[in-house]
């Protein structure tokens, strides 16, 4: 599977924004079998402040969808997008979709749902509930989860245990420009490492998509976050495959053997030697 990591800026408006997706798609498409989008890539990441004036950002979700199925038609690519999505009145979801050549396979709705200073998108989103499901396309079984999840090994191992060939994370995270560079350097360290992690306890390959570049907070109450790209991809043993930069926007294509799934899980089989009857306690919030 041959697949493109298309990380960039968000610009002055959604218009020009995608307009820039765009190009960067088009110096991958003919290289590519899948196209993987950053978190809410249509502009800026508004969950900075709580603005209910944002909530209009979701109106055009089913003319946004019928655009990025156009552009999968177009490209003859499956195509990772990260949308708002209005599903009814007051009600608001962060959601992936999954464009197969021009069909809508499926959707994932963003399940675990931060609230943290320059996140707030509990104030946006409901949590998903379409649960932790492997979506079928023409070139394999996608496991799609978005940014917040990826720090949860439950949701990368379901995701396994359903069948899924390939974990894919459409991401928005950054630095606060305050925060010392130690700080910074673990932050970053932390993401990645948990990433791999859960690539290796599955035997599956990885993608995570992130975004890159400085947006302020529009409130002014912090200085804004300096997105730190560095989207990756790794194989089923944490082994990675390609690391894009810091600071810059690119578009970048990397082979995913999937044959070594099968091998990797062959000589670390981990899933067979999970012990299900003794996980009960997984299902609490916290075992007293």
């Amino acid at each position: 599977m041959r697949v493109a990591l298309i990380q960039q800026r968000s610009y002055e408006s959604k218009e020009a924004t995608i307009k820039r997706t765009l190009e960067l798609i088009d110096q991958v498409a003919r290289e590519a079998d899948l196209i993987v989008l950053q978190e809410l890539h249509q502009g800026p990441y508004f969950c900075q402040s709580e603005d209910p004036s944002r909530f209009d950002l979701a109106r055009d979700f089913e003319l946004d969808v019928e655009f990025w199925r156009w552009v999968s038609e177009g490209r003859n690519v499956v195509l990772v997008a990260s949308l708002f999505e209005e599903r009814g009145p007051g009600l608001y979801h962060n959601s992936a979709i999954v464009l197969d050549r021009g069909q809508i396979a499926g959707k994932y709705r963003k399940m675990h749902i931060p609230d943290d200073p320059g996140f707030y998108e509990k104030f946006y989103f409901a949590p998903g509930d379409l649960g932790f499901e492997p979506i079928d396309t023409s070139i394999g079984r996608l496991g799609v989860l978005v940014c917040w999840d990826q720090w949860f090994p439950e949701a990368a191992r379901i995701m396994a245990l359903k069948g899924a060939q390939l974990l894919i994370y459409p991401t928005a995270i950054g630095w606060f420009p305050e925060d010392p560079q130690e700080e910074k350097e673990r932050q970053l360290d932390a993401w990645i490492t948990i990433q791999r992690g859960h690539a290796i306890a599955n035997g599956l390959p990885l993608v995570c998509v992130n975004r890159v570049g400085f947006e302020a907070d529009p409130s002014g109450c912090l200085e804004g976050i300096q997105f730190w790209g560095n989207s990756f991809a790794c194989g089923p043993q944490g082994e990675l495959l390609v690391r894009l930069s810091t600071d810059q926007e690119e578009a970048q294509v990397v082979e995913i053997d999937l044959e070594r799934i099968r091998e990797v899980r062959n000589i670390w089989p981990f899933l067979r030697d999970r012990r299900v009857e003794s996980y009960g306690c997984l299902l609490k919030r916290f075992c007293d």
